[in-house]
């Protein structure tokens, strides 16, 4: 293959996506994981697994990296077996986990300093997207950079946009994506969790809000899962924990007020203590139903 080799850090739900989207494309793709099992899966279907980091490095010459935050980019990159100690000097690091602008902006230079490029590429799309290889990538970076992975995001996005030459712009736009997510599932779940308490069948309220005007793309993508009663994690409440945690924590540097965000962190929090934090993001409904009686769809067993 004559692509660039590209390593995945990360084979969760987004990770392996990605890394099948570059498969397809016909680039040479590396992975490694925590999770034997995930970089069996990756093996399996053609792409070369890593023991570690460390590994994968001397064998690719642009990491995408698609962990949880930053405490563990900063551990994959700079830990005892992270990839900067074994990249060659030139390579790309795609720093594509959900961080603050702040740390963003840092871990560019001290990548710079290490001889390596940096594009900071938050992207959206969920695991639905990552597989399809039609992500939506928040990116800015060295225009060289952007030339070096063109093939490696024309394989796993639909929109690349480039937002600066320096990273921090690309987290400031997820950082507003982000806010606007988890604002949009919150209200969905409250306006739900209404409908049911004023006796409105579930499903026809689903049915007539997705085709008005209050209607959202939020609305329509995670309200099935209330309905079905199904809470398996496509993207777990504790991830809007973290997410919307990161908005307030910048916004208040600023300093710039958010009373939405604030109100809809606080039910992330609350669905996080009652023991939901690892249930889909829709399970914020839970608490309504803890706060008010209201009678949800059946779980699936």
């Amino acid at each position: 293959m004559s692509k660039t080799a590209v390593g995945v850090i990360g084979l969760g739900s987004m990770g392996i996506g990605v890394a099948r989207s570059l498969r397809r494309a016909g680039i040479e793709t590396l992975g490694c994981d925590v999770r034997a099992a995930s970089v069996e899966a990756l093996r399996a279907e053609g792409g070369i697994g890593c023991a570690n980091p460390t590994e994968l490095g001397r064998r690719a010459g642009i990491v995408i990296v698609l962990v949880v935050n930053a405490a563990q980019t900063e551990q994959v990159l700079f830990g005892p077996d992270g990839a900067v100690s074994t990249l060659a000097k030139g390579s790309v690091v795609v720093a594509s986990s959900t961080v603050a602008p702040s740390y963003a902006e840092d871990l560019g230079k001290r990548l710079a300093a290490a001889g390596l490029t940096m594009i900071d590429a938050p992207v959206s799309g969920g695991a639905a997207g990552a597989e399809s290889g039609a992500l939506t990538i928040m990116a800015s970076g060295a225009p060289a950079a952007f030339d070096a992975c063109a093939d490696a995001f024309a394989a796993i996005a639909k929109k690349v946009y480039r937002l600066g030459d320096a990273p921090g712009m690309g987290s400031k736009v997820k950082l507003i994506n982000q806010h606007l997510a988890g604002v949009h599932i919150a209200a969905a779940c409250e306006a739900m969790a209404l409908g049911i308490r004023a006796g409105v069948d579930p499903r026809t309220l689903y049915e007539v809000i997705s085709n008005s005007a209050g209607g959202s793309w939020m609305f329509q993508n995670r309200m099935p899962h209330v309905l079905d009663g199904d809470y398996s994690p496509r993207s777990a409440v504790n991830i809007f924990v973290k997410d919307l945690g990161i908005v307030l924590d910048s916004a208040r540097a600023m300093p710039f007020p958010l009373p939405i965000a604030a109100a809809a962190h606080q039910l992330y929090l609350a669905a996080g203590a009652s023991g939901l934090g690892q249930e889909d993001d829709a399970a914020v409904i839970k608490v309504f139903q803890m706060l008010s009686g209201i009678e949800l769809p059946k779980e699936k067993a």
